[in-house]
């Protein structure tokens, strides 16, 4: 009976053991867990401008947010990347600021699939809409499109509501002319080959597309003067008004007034005020990494961090843009 009692006891001593150690593990384990802040970026297509800024705001995020684990994923640009933060796959995405106000407002391609709960961070840099043409054309202003073959950009996307709606500001509908649903590289081809006389491309300028375009035609760019801007940005705050320097394109010599939307990086209600400082913090006191990364980081600036913001910012983003 004492042999017995004193095995039930020896039972129970290294059963409190193995027991304390094992609470310790959890302990341990939960902070290290708790600490860490996955934060997976949406991007767009590898051959694209979002992929290279992705992987260094990724670089960014790991070296100068504490706990951070960024990464960085190629997608198939802004309005998938606004389905992946919907379905919470990710937490950081790029997007245009056209594509995450339709969002928001479900409006255009999120027609009755409104996502309401998007957030911005910040606008980072300018993509222009270009509206290009051929000096054979004669067309020279907007007003010279009606009747024409227009490539608006492929159906449903950002680039063919641009189009859209700067030319319903003309006057011009799709009856008025002859409507081309093609992508900015298809519609470059078709204005070398002449199957169309217009074309509507929104990128980043330069654009290849166009510099190769300009390298075997005369190119035109066709205007969107101010008070035009004026009226755009009046009806839509995802406008803003650029300018195409001259000699951005082979024999266009003349600086060219435009309209841009912006690319963006968007987030969800998840993200919460803390972490959106962080983030935006880090970014802006970074900013050499970005320009490595990508010739257009040259133009995301702290001050023109709200330009075209189109969606109501992240509590922490706000904080950090009205400090001085």
């Amino acid at each position: 009976m004492k042999k017995l009692l004193a095995f039930l006891m020896a039972f129970c001593v290294i059963g409190s053991v193995i027991a304390g150690c094992g609470g310790g593990d959890k302990k341990d384990a939960k902070p290290a867990e708790g600490g860490k802040k996955f934060l997976n970026i949406a991007t767009g297509g590898t051959a694209g401008t979002y992929y290279p800024l992705g992987g260094a705001l990724a670089d960014i995020l790991n070296k100068n947010v504490p706990g951070a684990n960024a990464s960085a994923q190629s997608t198939g640009a802004s309005v998938a990347n606004v389905n992946l933060l919907k379905d919470g796959k990710v937490d950081i995405a790029f997007i245009q600021n056209d594509i995450a106000y339709y969002a928001v407002n479900g409006v255009e391609m999120f027609k009755d699939k409104k996502v309401g709960n998007l957030k911005g961070l910040a606008t980072l840099y300018p993509e222009t809409i270009q509206i290009v043409t051929t000096k054979k054309t004669g067309i020279k202003t907007l007003a010279d499109i009606k009747g024409k073959r227009v490539a608006v950009g492929a159906a449903g996307s950002g680039t063919e509501a641009n189009a859209r709606q700067i030319l319903a500001e003309a006057g011009i509908t799709y009856k008025d002319i002859k409507v081309q649903y093609l992508s900015f590289g298809e519609a470059a081809s078709a204005l070398k080959d002449g199957n169309v006389d217009v074309g509507f491309v929104t990128a980043g300028h330069p654009t290849a597309a166009i510099q190769d375009l300009s390298t075997q035609h005369d190119v035109v760019l066709v205007p969107v003067d101010a008070a035009m801007a004026d009226k755009l940005i009046a009806k839509y705050p995802f406008y803003t008004k650029v300018v195409i320097p001259a000699n951005t394109y082979n024999k266009v010599a003349a600086d060219t007034p435009a309209v841009a939307v912006r690319c963006m990086l968007a987030v969800t209600d998840k993200m919460d005020a803390d972490t959106g400082y962080a983030v935006v913090k880090a970014l802006y006191t970074n900013l050499d990494r970005m320009k490595a990364a990508h010739n257009v980081g040259k133009n995301i600036t702290k001050a023109s961090a709200k330009d075209g913001m189109s969606i109501p910012l992240n509590a922490g983003a706000e904080k950090f843009f009205n400090e001085k």
